[in-house]
C-alpha cells in the first residue's frame, strides 16, 4: 500500500490534529507538515523503521535523512524546514511521554549559502552617480544619496542618518554613526562633495520644519525614509547602470569591492567601511587619518572625476 497523508502512522496524524486544533495552524501550513513528515515516514520505511515506532529512531536516523535529503538535490533552506517539522514532531512525542529521548537533539541545520551582495562593476557605478538629471531638488538629493553611498561606502541606515552639521564641507568629511552608536569619520570624493552642495542649496525646496536637522529629507520635509532611499536607489539603477535589483547595499558592497581591486590595503577599507573606528586604527596598524585618505584619494574611481552637470532627463520620482 502506497503511503499517502491519509494512511501516515497515528502518531503523525496525532501531532497534526494538535497544530490544527491547539495551535490553529492554517492550512498551507498543515500542509507542509504533513508533506514533510510523509517524506520522513517513506525514508523511515526505506531502512524498515517506522513513525509507529517513534521509539526506536535514533538520531543517527535523522543524519541519515539530511544526506539523503542532499543526495537528492534538495536545497539547503528545504532541508532546514524539514528538519524544523521533525523537530517540532518529536517534541510533541516527548511532552506526551510517547518517546523517552529526542532523536533530533544535537543535529545542527544545513549550513545555509549566504547569497554575496550584488556588485555593479566600475563602468555601471560611474554611470549611475554620474548620472545627468534635471537639477530639481528631487534629483539632486537622489545623486546626492547615490554619491554617499557608494562615494564613501556609508550604509543606507548612516546616511539617512545624518544631520546638516555632519558634513565638514572644508574637510570633505561627513560624521557618521555607525552600528552600535560608534561615531567615526568618512571621507567624501570631490564630485560627492559637489553633489552634496547642489542638494543642501535647494534643500529648503522640501520645506523642512524649524527644528529638522535631517540631511536628506522625504517630499513631507522629515528625514528620508529606508524604503523610499531603496527605491530611489533602484531607480537610478535601472536606468543608469542598467542593472536589476541595486539596492544601497549594492553601492556600499562596489565601494569596497572597486577600492580592493584598485589595491587598496583590507585594512584600511574596513577602517572605511565603519568595521572599527577610525580613530582606533591601532588594532589594525598604526595608521593615520591622513594616510587613509591617501589611500582612499588614490584608490576611489571618484576620487579625480568630475562631476558632471544636471540636465538630461526629468525623472522626477513621486517622493
Amino acid at each position: 500500500m502506497s503511503l499517502t497523508a491519509d494512511n501516515l502512522p497515528d502518531e503523525i496524524l496525532a501531532f497534526l490534529a494538535h497544530l490544527d486544533v491547539e495551535k490553529g495552524f492554517a492550512g498551507a501550513t498543515l500542509e507542509a507538515y504533513s508533506q514533510d513528515l510523509l517524506q520522513w515516514e517513506e525514508f523511515l520505511q526505506s531502512t524498515n523503521k517506522t513513525c509507529a515506532s517513534p521509539g526506536e529512531v535514533v538520531r543517527a536516523d535523522v543524519h541519515a535523512f539530511l544526506v539523503h535529503m542532499h543526495n537528492q538535490g534538495l536545497a539547503k533552506s528545504s532541508m532546514a524546514r524539514k528538519l524544523s517539522s521533525l523537530r517540532s514532531f518529536f517534541r510533541f512525542l516527548l511532552k506526551n511521554k510517547t518517546i523517552r529521548q529526542n532523536p533530533c537533539t544535537g543535529v545542527k541545520n544545513p549550513k545555509q549559502e549566504k547569497p554575496q551582495p550584488g556588485v555593479l562593476n566600475v563602468d555601471q557605478a560611474l554611470e549611475l552617480v554620474q548620472a545627468e538629471l534635471e537639477p530639481s531638488p528631487r534629483n539632486l538629493r537622489d545623486l546626492a544619496l547615490a554619491e554617499v553611498l557608494y562615494g564613501s561606502g556609508l550604509r543606507v541606515s548612516e546616511a539617512l542618518g545624518l544631520d546638516l552639521d555632519d558634513v565638514d564641507q572644508g574637510q570633505r568629511l561627513v560624521r557618521v554613526q555607525g552600528k552600535g552608536r560608534k561615531e567615526r569619520l568618512a571621507f567624501l570624493t570631490q564630485p560627492g562633495l559637489e553633489r552634496l552642495v547642489q542638494y543642501i542649496a535647494q534643500r529648503r525646496a522640501f520645506e523642512p520644519g524649524i527644528r529638522e536637522k535631517a540631511l536628506f529629507l522625504g517630499m513631507r520635509g522629515n528625514r528620508l525614509h529606508r524604503r523610499q532611499a531603496a527605491r530611489i536607489i533602484q531607480r537610478l539603477g535601472l536606468i543608469f547602470a542598467r542593472a536589476q535589483g541595486v539596492s544601497p547595499h549594492t553601492l556600499r558592497h562596489s565601494f569596497a569591492t572597486h577600492l580592493l581591486q584598485a589595491g587598496a590595503d583590507l585594512r584600511i577599507v574596513q577602517e572605511l567601511l565603519g568595521h572599527s573606528r577610525i580613530s582606533s586604527t591601532q588594532r589594525y596598524t598604526h595608521l593615520n587619518l591622513d594616510q587613509v585618505m591617501r589611500t582612499y584619494d588614490s584608490a576611489h574611481p571618484l576620487a579625480k572625476g568630475p562631476v558632471k552637470t544636471p540636465g538630461k532627463h526629468s525623472g522626477d520620482p513621486q517622493w
